[in-house]
C-alpha cells in the first residue's frame, strides 16, 4: 500500500518523494476526497485487476457485456463513457460490486460535499470579516508539487528521440518476445487479454502490422522498410499525444482540484526547455523551494517563477464531462460516432469528416429521389 509505506517514512524522519507515475494515481494519493471517475476510489483498498477479476469475473468479459451489466446498475455513468473506452466502463462498475454504491452516486456525494464546504466558509468569511475561514484541505499530506515543462517544440524533438533510442536500445525484440508469449499462450488454448496492460501500451499495436508483414514471410524489402518506418511515426506520434494528454491533465484536473480544496498553491512550474541552464531553471529553484518548504517558510507565488509558470500555472475550466448536469450522450447516424460530452459533439459535428459524410448522403437521397421521379414518369409514359 502506498499510503502505508508513505507513512513508514514518515515514521523515520525522512522525506517522501514521488516521481512520475500516472497522474490517475498520483491525484488518488495526493487527495482524501477524489471524485468516483478517477482510477480507484481510495488507495487504501486498491487491488490488482488481476485480484479483482478472480473476485468479479464480469469484469473479465467483453466491453460489450461489462457495459451492459453497468448500464443495469448505474445508467448514469453507463451513458458517460464511450460504448469502447473499457478501462472507464470496467472501473465504474468494479466500484458499484466492491462498494455496492454506484459510482454516479459517489460523485455526486462528494460533489455535494464539496459545495456544503464552499457555502459554510462564505458564511463565515461574511460574519467574521477580520479573520479569514479556516478551510479543511483534502490533501492527504503537506505537498510540495514540482512540474518540470519543455516548451512544445523542444519537448517533441526530445520524446521522438526517445522513441528513436527505445528502438535501438532493443524494442523490436522486447515486441518479438511480447509475441513469442502471446503465441505460446494462444497454442495453449489460453485466453489473452489484449484490451488492457502492456498489450495497449505505446509501442506495442503501432507495430503490428509491420511484424505480422515480417512474420509472413511475403513482403519485399522495401514493403518492409516502408511499414518500419510508418510504425516508428505512428509510435511517436502516440508518444506526442500522451503528453499532450498529460498536460491537459495537470491543468484540468490537478490544478482545479488544488483550487477546489482550496489550497495554497505549492504547485511549481519549473522550466527544463533548456538543458545547458538546467541548473540555474530546475536544480537551484527546486533545491531552494524544498529547503523553505520543509523549514515552513514563506513560498513564492508560483507564476512569478517564469513567463511559462504564469502561463501554465493558470487553471483551465473543467472539463465538460465532471459535470452531470452537462453530460450529453449524443450519437450521429451518419458516421456511427458516439459523443458523451457536449464538446465532444460540437467538434464531431464541425469536423471535416462529419461533413463530408453529411454531404455524401445528401447526394445520395437526391440520386435516390431522382431515380424514383424518373420511375414514376416511365410509369406514366407506359400508362399513357
Amino acid at each position: 500500500m502506498v499510503c502505508e509505506q508513505i507513512g513508514e517514512i514518515h515514521d523515520r524522519g525522512r522525506l517522501p518523494i514521488l516521481v512520475g507515475g500516472t497522474h490517475y494515481y498520483t491525484q488518488s494519493l495526493l487527495f482524501r476526497d477524489h471524485l468516483a471517475d478517477q482510477e480507484s476510489t481510495s488507495l487504501d483498498e486498491e487491488a490488482s485487476y488481476t485480484e479483482t477479476g478472480r473476485q468479479w469475473p464480469i469484469l473479465q468479459e467483453s466491453t460489450e457485456v461489462v457495459l451492459a451489466k453497468l448500464r443495469e446498475v448505474d445508467p448514469i455513468m453507463a451513458d458517460r463513457w464511450h460504448p469502447k473506452d473499457r478501462r472507464k466502463i470496467q472501473r465504474s462498475l468494479e466500484i458499484w460490486l466492491n462498494t455496492g454504491k454506484k459510482a454516479s452516486q459517489i460523485y455526486e456525494e462528494q460533489s455535494s460535499r464539496k459545495r456544503a464546504k464552499h457555502i459554510v466558509n462564505e458564511q463565515e468569511h461574511d460574519t467574521e470579516q477580520e479573520m479569514p475561514p479556516t478551510r479543511n484541505s483534502s490533501l492527504r499530506y503537506p505537498t510540495l508539487l514540482f512540474w518540470v515543462h519543455a516548451s512544445p517544440e523542444v519537448l517533441r524533438s526530445r520524446l521522438d528521440t526517445r522513441v528513436d533510442k527505445m528502438i535501438d536500445n532493443g524494442l523490436l525484440s522486447e515486441l518479438e518476445t511480447l509475441d513469442d508469449f502471446l503465441y505460446a499462450e494462444q497454442e495453449a488454448g489460453s485466453l489473452v487479454d489484449r484490451t488492457r496492460g502492456i498489450w495497449v501500451s505505446i509501442g506495442y499495436k503501432e507495430f503490428e502490422a509491420y511484424k505480422l508483414a515480417l512474420k509472413s514471410g511475403l513482403a519485399s524489402e522495401a514493403d518492409l522498410r516502408k511499414l518500419r518506418e510508418a510504425s516508428v511515426e505512428q509510435t511517436k506520434a502516440a508518444t506526442r499525444q500522451y503528453a499532450k494528454r498529460q498536460v491537459r491533465w495537470i491543468r484540468i484536473k490537478l490544478l482545479n482540484a488544488i483550487r477546489d480544496a482550496d489550497e495554497t498553491p505549492r504547485m511549481f512550474l519549473l522550466d527544463g526547455t533548456d538543458l545547458d541552464d538546467w541548473q540555474n531553471a530546475v536544480q537551484n529553484p527546486a533545491t531552494s523551494l524544498t529547503a523553505n518548504f520543509l523549514k515552513g517558510a514563506e513560498l513564492p507565488d508560483p507564476s512569478s517563477l517564469s513567463s511559462a509558470a504564469q502561463e501554465l500555472l493558470t487553471p483551465k475550466r473543467n472539463d465538460l464531462s465532471q459535470h452531470r448536469d452537462v453530460w450529453q450522450r449524443q450519437v450521429c447516424d451518419v458516421c456511427n460516432m458516439v459523443a458523451v460530452t457536449e464538446s465532444d459533439w460540437a467538434n464531431h459535428i464541425k469536423s471535416r469528416g462529419h461533413r463530408r459524410a453529411v454531404l455524401a448522403n445528401k447526394k445520395k437521397a437526391l440520386k435516390a429521389a431522382d431515380n424514383v421521379e424518373r420511375t414514376h414518369l416511365a410509369q406514366r409514359h407506359v400508362d399513357e
